[in-house]
C-alpha cells in the first residue's frame, strides 16, 4: 500500500498536470475562435468564384480543360497523387491516427500513387511506416494563410501540367459537429462538373445563375484563371477546417483529462484520509495502549 507521502507526491503532479491541460485547452479554444473567423472572411470570396466557373459552364457545358474533368469521360483514371494534412503536435486525440489511416488505405490500394503530407506527425508516421513520400514538400499545418494554399496549389499545378500525376485528392478532417470530428477524402483534380452545378451553390430551386454574353478574351482563358483560384480556395478550406478540427480534438482531450485528473484527485484524496485516519487511529491506540501499561507497572 502506498504511503501517505507518496499518495501526497502523486496529487501534486496530477494537480500540476492539471494545470497543463487547463491552459491548453483554453489556449486551444482562443486559436478556434479566429481559425473559424478566418475561414469567414474569405468563404464569400471563393463562394464567388464557385459561381463564376458555374456560370461559364452554364454557358458553354461542352468545354474542355486539362483542370476539368472530360465530358465524355466522367469516370477519368490517371496517376494519383494525394495531399495529406495532419498536425505539427499531438494530443489531439485521434485526429492526427484517423487521417493517417485513411492514407495508409490509399497507399495499399494506389501504392504508385504519390503523397504530399503536411504536418510533421504525418511526416513522422509515413516515415515509421516506409510509405514513399515527397520529403521535399514541407509546409506547416499550423495558423492556415491563403499564401501558403496558393504556393501549394503552385506545385501541384506544376505536377499536373508536367503530367506527373493526373489526379489529385485531397485527404483532412472535417467537423461533423462541435464534438466529433472525421477525415474526408475529396477530388480536387480533375474539378468535377456538378460542383458547380447552379443547384450545388445555394441558389433557389428553378433560379439561373448569371450567364455573361461575353468573355474576354474567351471562356477557356477565363477559365484558366479561375480554376487555380478555385483549387486554392479548396486547400485553403480543406488546411483551416483541418486546423479548426485540431484544435477542437485538442480542446475536448484537454477537457477530458482535466477531468480525468480531477476524478483521480478525489480518489486520491479519499484514499489519503483513510490513509491517515488509519494512522492517526493506530497513533492513538499505542497512547493509549502505552497509558495502560504504564499505570499497570506503576500498581
Amino acid at each position: 500500500m502506498a504511503s501517505s507521502k507518496e499518495i501526497q507526491d502523486r496529487m501534486k503532479s496530477i494537480s500540476d498536470t492539471m494545470k497543463i491541460t487547463n491552459a491548453m485547452y483554453l489556449i486551444s479554444s482562443s486559436k478556434l475562435r479566429k481559425a473559424r473567423k478566418n475561414m469567414e472572411q474569405v468563404y464569400d470570396y471563393f463562394h464567388t468564384i464557385r459561381r463564376s466557373i458555374g456560370d461559364i459552364l452554364h454557358h458553354i457545358p461542352e468545354m474542355e480543360h486539362r483542370f476539368l474533368e472530360p465530358v465524355d469521360a466522367p469516370d477519368f483514371a490517371g496517376k494519383r497523387a494525394y495531399i495529406v494534412i495532419t498536425a505539427d503536435k499531438g494530443l489531439a486525440g485521434a485526429y492526427n491516427l484517423n487521417v493517417e489511416k485513411k492514407a495508409e488505405q490509399e497507399y495499399h490500394a494506389h501504392p504508385d500513387a504519390r503523397f504530399f503530407v503536411i504536418g510533421q506527425v504525418g511526416r513522422h508516421y509515413f516515415l515509421h511506416k516506409q510509405i514513399p513520400f515527397e520529403e521535399d514538400f514541407l509546409y506547416s499545418s499550423q495558423k492556415p494563410t491563403l499564401q501558403r494554399a496558393r504556393q501549394i496549389t503552385v506545385d501541384l499545378l506544376d505536377e499536373v501540367r508536367n503530367e506527373r500525376v493526373q489526379e489529385v485528392y485531397i485527404i483532412y478532417t472535417r467537423m461533423k459537429n462541435g464534438l466529433q470530428s472525421e477525415p474526408v477524402m475529396m477530388k480536387m483534380l480533375p474539378l468535377s462538373r456538378e460542383q458547380f452545378y447552379h443547384k450545388d451553390m445555394g441558389l433557389p430551386e428553378g433560379d439561373e445563375p448569371e450567364v455573361p454574353e461575353e468573355f474576354f478574351p474567351d471562356a477557356a482563358s477565363v477559365f484558366n484563371q479561375l480554376a487555380p483560384i478555385t483549387m486554392q480556395g479548396i486547400i485553403f478550406s480543406a488546411l483551416t477546417e483541418s486546423y479548426c478540427a485540431e484544435l477542437n480534438d485538442r480542446m475536448v482531450a484537454m477537457d477530458g483529462a482535466t477531468k480525468n485528473g480531477t476524478e483521480m484527485l478525489q480518489q486520491l484524496q479519499l484514499q489519503y484520509n483513510r490513509l491517515r485516519q488509519g494512522s492517526i487511529t493506530q497513533e492513538i491506540t499505542e497512547v493509549i495502549a502505552g497509558a495502560k501499561a504504564q499505570k499497570k507497572k506503576r500498581l
